[in-house]
């Protein structure tokens, strides 16, 4: 009796076993499963990750394949052109069908079509699933069928058609083929820094895998849910989620989160409680910046909206240096770089603050430090990293408008009042009461020297004053 031949799974940004319906389905065919990743570092000429991302997938990846020791398979590794070495392996092992999960990113969605293509002229089917949103991009219209560009009724839409079945559990059989076609070595993809390995800070913030988001959902529902919706502005606690890698590299989808947090959230009348509610609300933001990027796929490289197409922007790259080291003179400004280069994460209220300064402060185009961000950031999202940029320059949709310049000082004083978050990323400021940790260059030189900060020498003075970036940038704004 001739058995069947293998279907393949294409693991891509579905790195996990549970609630993902295109491995289930993989599994429930009754055929033996080729697990493959590809390494394609050849369709995002432009968008190719950076090294924070590249640690967070290897570790990814390494623990993915630990999960799938019980199943008796494994993940087979192939570098190259996806479109390319799928074809071929189909072809090779003879597979009736290809499944996969949908990416939203403009050179991925390409890349399915042509794949679909390339497999129907060979006999092989390719099986396209979601599973990454809580809805996809056709799903939702306006009343006259566009795409949303505003987030409060796309949040509204999205709860009438919000899906409440239960989460998918792993798949029972992911049977290995007799032969398993041959595989790279994980690690010759050389996505871990080794020569220097800058990576510690890394590793001590992050458990990548399914395990590891599991329990960052889990400790997050537990300990910080019921007062997010305060303590998600105060950089100097743990009031987030730091689900966003996990999000993006599929550890767990936001159906899980939504999910889990309502079956065990605080309910008040009937309704969640404030922290719940403000957490879903983020999780719905997300989904309106994947669907902008899928309806809008030049948004990491055009403002959406047009007449910022002339902005007058400066060129300055001491500046943008000085921006990228966190040696701005700004201590909050500066602690959230810190924390960007050093954990490949900094907190939502303080990247909203950092984003500001470079683009209204320095007046240098929201695309290099979207640049910076995608290559620093272990949940470098191009939909996420796009949107965001663009609504704090005031070029996005719906975005927060550019005459809204924060002003750091102030921002530090309400929402790290004790400086604790700066005493963290900028020791050498460690020794300065609260009074003037926001803004050192107003202490008395007798409370300087005690904290031991000679400013220019220890710490560098402001790179450009507020009142002068602010009236210059509104300036800027006027000319257009």
């Amino acid at each position: 009796m001739t058995m069947p031949g293998p279907v393949i799974h294409w693991f891509r940004r579905d790195l996990r076993l549970a609630d993902n319906p295109a491995l289930t389905a993989a599994g429930q065919n009754g055929a033996p499963v080729i697990l493959l990743y590809v390494h394609d570092d050849i369709s995002a000429v432009d968008w190719t990750a950076g090294a924070a991302s590249n640690w967070f997938l290897h570790h990814s990846l390494e623990n993915l394949n630990r999960d799938l020791l019980p199943y008796g398979n494994r993940i087979v590794f192939r570098k190259g052109s996806a479109v390319n070495v799928i074809r071929d392996l189909a072809v090779e092992t003879k597979a009736s069908t290809v499944f996969f999960t949908r990416c939203y990113e403009p050179w991925a969605a390409e890349e399915e079509k042509i794949l679909a293509h390339e497999l129907k002229a060979s006999g092989i089917a390719a099986r396209r699933f979601g599973g990454n949103l809580l809805f996809e991009p056709e799903s939702l219209k306006t009343g006259s069928q566009q795409p949303f560009k505003v987030y409060t009724p796309f949040y509204k839409a999205g709860l009438k058609q919000l899906q409440t079945e239960g989460i998918r559990p792993r798949p029972e059989k992911l049977p290995a083929p007799a032969n398993l076609p041959s595989s790279d070595d994980l690690r010759s993809w050389n996505l871990c820094p080794t020569k220097p390995d800058w990576s510690t800070g890394l590793a001590e913030n992050w458990q990548p895998g399914e395990q590891g988001a599991d329990a960052a959902l889990e400790n997050f529902i537990e300990e910080h849910l019921n007062r997010y919706s305060s303590d998600r502005d105060r950089p100097g606690i743990k009031g987030t989620s730091r689900l966003s890698p996990h999000l993006h590299f599929g550890e767990i989808t936001p159906r899980s989160c939504w999910q889990r947090t309502l079956s065990k959230c605080v309910i008040e009348n009937g309704f969640p409680s404030q922290g719940a509610e403000v957490f879903l609300k983020e999780l719905i933001w997300r989904e309106f910046s994947h669907h902008l990027l899928h309806h809008t796929p030049d948004l990491p490289s055009r403002p959406f909206r047009q007449k910022f197409s002339e902005f007058p922007w400066r060129k300055d790259e001491d500046q943008l240096v000085a921006w990228q080291r966190g040696l701005t003179g700004y201590p909050l400004v500066d602690a959230g770089m810190r924390e960007l280069w050093h954990s490949g994460w900094m907190h939502n209220r303080v990247r909203m603050i950092t984003a500001s300064f470079l683009i209204k402060h320095l007046l240098i185009d929201w695309r290099q430090g979207q640049k910076w961000f995608w290559d620093t950031l272990v949940d470098a999202d191009l939909a996420n990293n796009a949107a965001s940029w663009q609504w704090v320059a005031g070029c996005g949709a719906d975005a927060a408008p550019y005459f809204r310049i924060f002003n750091p000082v102030l921002q530090g004083e309400k929402f790290d009042p004790d400086g604790v978050y700066i005493k963290r990323w900028v020791p050498e400021l460690g020794n300065l009461p609260a009074k003037y940790i926001h803004a050192p260059w107003l202490g008395p030189e007798n409370v300087l020297k005690q904290a031991g900060v000679t400013l220019g020498k220890d710490y560098p003075r402001p790179i450009v004053d507020h009142a002068a970036a602010r009236n210059r940038a509104l300036a800027a704004l006027k000319s257009l």
